[in-house]
């Protein structure tokens, strides 16, 4: 599956993904973790551990710096 994800102020990534992929596994590809983004799906946050069925995903982090 082929999935576009904006991160929100970054970078926008194509990505191949395996049909049974996560939103969880979304965020593991553009180098963030759950505890610090949630994937948005036409505006809506979704589950980490619901199936993709999109292909297009924004990606808002929620900490930036430390």
């Amino acid at each position: 599956m082929r999935v576009t994800c904006e991160v929100v102020g970054g970078e926008s990534h194509d990505l191949d993904l395996p049909a049974d992929a996560t939103y969880g596994d979304v965020l593991e590809s553009v180098g963030l973790s759950t505890h610090e983004a949630s994937v948005l799906v036409d505006g809506n946050p979704v589950p980490e551990d619901r199936t993709v069925d999109s292909d297009h995903v924004r990606v808002l982090r929620l900490i930036k710096g430390g």
